[in-house]
């Protein structure tokens, strides 16, 4: 890799990429840190807060498949990139248009095309951009990145609402800037990294992608069906009778302690591996979950929104490394395709149990059922990577 094409000392598309992130998040972060409370004084129930998200979600996850399998098919992944950041800069104003909870379904199904049309291209232009020893560190920094807008977003949105408060729409028109800033930075920055046009002409098949892939996928399904909208986080934490101008902050905790030990858990994941740090995630995430249920405190929550930015480290860049590593790079954008759909298809029962639960139960059954789920998935991935192993040794 030629070092002149680094900046600080990332290939130059995975700085680049990362600010479009940073500038991205930090717009989708000020609208998601007060949306549940935008959505709660519409009118919308819990039950229906947890619909929204698994709808809009659900519905255009299968675009992150197609994206992912036309980007390797057509060899190009910018274009791709420029429609999907295009369109949520285009639905983020209108946010304040919205009357009723269908409004926001409607916006939020849109927007999140965008998301299901740019997600797989990204990444795969990320794993095409770089070593294999540096997936771990890349996709680290992609997340602290992320992260770095979800801190900023929330801090913006709560010192909106502490100077107006509960006036949503002010919120949703300042968040359309750096949403405008991160399709710039890919128009101007970003370039292609696909080396060659094989994928134009040789035929995909998803029967061309490893075992390991497809088991690795039945753990993340298990898991993520416990892992309902970080929206009832935040629903539960207003409960608490702490001020809604507050919101935003406690979600801006949770994305500061990711941001800390993204990268630097991202290279420790390129020393040993990906596999157990995945599975100490699930394990940390149980215990938020848990505990989320069992008590119904501001201070208890401050604790666990930081331990839950310590799952999202742990987790997230490792995840998208490891397919990274399992996949070949000529069928990576359909891997990171699946992946990503599979996330978003599962959101949608996934929300509706949550939301069924905390209506129809308590407040604290979605949360013990996301615990359960992830000490099942857990489990299975200590068997993984157990099997994994003996695999590796008898080869």
């Amino acid at each position: 890799m030629n070092e002149k094409r680094k900046v600080f000392g990332l290939e130059k598309n995975a700085f680049f990429i990362g600010l479009t992130s940073f500038f991205t998040d930090t717009s989708t972060k000020m609208v998601y840190s007060v949306m549940p409370l935008f959505l709660l004084s519409l009118g919308a129930s819990k039950t229906s807060i947890s619909l929204i998200e698994g709808i809009a979600e659900s519905t255009a996850s299968l675009l992150k498949a197609i994206s992912g399998y036309w980007s390797d098919k057509i060899g190009k992944n910018k274009p791709f990139m420029i429609i999907g950041y295009g369109i949520t800069a285009i639905i983020t104003p209108l946010y304040a248009l919205a009357r009723t909870p269908i409004h926001i379904l409607f916006f939020r199904f849109f927007e999140r095309i965008g998301k299901g049309s740019r997600t797989a291209p990204r990444d795969s232009l990320i794993s095409g951009s770089i070593k294999k020893n540096e997936a771990g560190k890349t996709f680290g920094f992609q997340k602290a990145m992320d992260n770095s807008g979800a801190i900023v977003g929330p801090l913006i949105a709560f010192l909106m609402l502490s100077i107006f408060p509960l006036n949503y729409s002010y919120i949703f028109l300042i968040a359309t800037i750096p949403a405008i800033l991160g399709v710039l930075t890919i128009v101007i920055f970003i370039k292609e990294a696909k080396s060659n046009n094989a994928a134009v002409t040789n035929k995909i098949s998803l029967k061309q992608l490893p075992k390991k892939f497809y088991y690795f996928l039945v753990i993340i399904f298990v898991f993520t069906l416990g892992n309902s909208a970080d929206a009832l986080l935040l629903v539960k934490t207003s409960e608490t009778g702490i001020e809604k101008a507050y919101i935003p902050f406690m979600y801006m905790i949770f994305n500061a302690v990711s941001v800390l030990l993204a990268i630097p858990i991202g290279k420790l994941s390129d020393r040993i591996g990906r596999e157990k740090l995945i599975a100490l995630g699930f394990f940390v995430y149980a215990i938020v979950y848990y505990f989320f249920g069992r008590y119904n405190s501001i201070n208890v929550y401050i604790f666990l929104f930081m331990l839950y930015g310590f799952y999202s480290a742990l987790t997230d860049g490792s995840q998208k490394a490891m397919i990274s590593d399992i996949v070949t790079k000529d069928l990576i954008g359909t891997g990171f395709g699946i992946y990503h759909s599979l996330l978003g298809i599962t959101l949608l029962p996934a929300s509706l149990i949550a939301g069924i639960l905390y209506d129809k139960v308590n407040s604290n059954a979605p949360f013990y059922f996301g615990s359960v789920m992830a000490l099942i998935a857990t489990i299975l991935m200590i068997i993984f990577i157990i099997v994994d192993k003996r695999k590796t040794t008898l080869s």
